[in-house]
């Protein structure tokens, strides 16, 4: 895992931003975009689609998690958070532990339309988080 450059990070908040207008959030109208960087230097960007049934709604990060591995990617370096707030948002919890499968080292970076900024490794967010065993491969 490489500590990303910061040319990468912008990158990947340009396309969290230009995801997160494509959400589907009617409920909550609080769209997000996130954007991972994988380990070959792939990015992959990722929407909230909200539900009617509210428990079947998916986040950003595992949207942009989850095409990331559809494309072949199976380490993450990083992930950018973008929400239109005043403040930065960091992932939920199943984002956390959802990103963990496939960078337990990654750097979270979280932006917003305010100055403010947050960046975190993923030990940080989820310090124990329940990571799959080598010896149980």
């Amino acid at each position: 895992m490489s500590v990303p450059a910061e040319s990468q990070w912008q990158a990947l908040a340009q396309a969290a931003r230009t995801a997160s207008r494509l959400a589907h959030c009617p409920y909550s109208r609080f769209p997000v975009g996130a954007a991972v960087l994988s380990g070959d230097g792939a990015i992959f960007a990722g929407c909230n689609v909200e539900n009617a049934s509210y428990g079947l709604t998916v986040c950003a990060e595992r949207n942009a998690v989850s095409r990331a591995v559809a494309e072949g990617a199976r380490s993450i370096d990083a992930v950018l958070v973008y929400t239109p707030t005043a403040a930065p948002v960091t992932p939920c919890g199943a984002c956390r532990q959802v990103i963990a499968e496939f960078g337990n080292a990654a750097r979270i970076r979280c932006i917003c339309d305010g100055p403010g900024m947050l960046e975190f490794g993923l030990t940080d967010l989820l310090p124990s988080a329940f990571v799959r065993s080598e010896s149980a491969l």
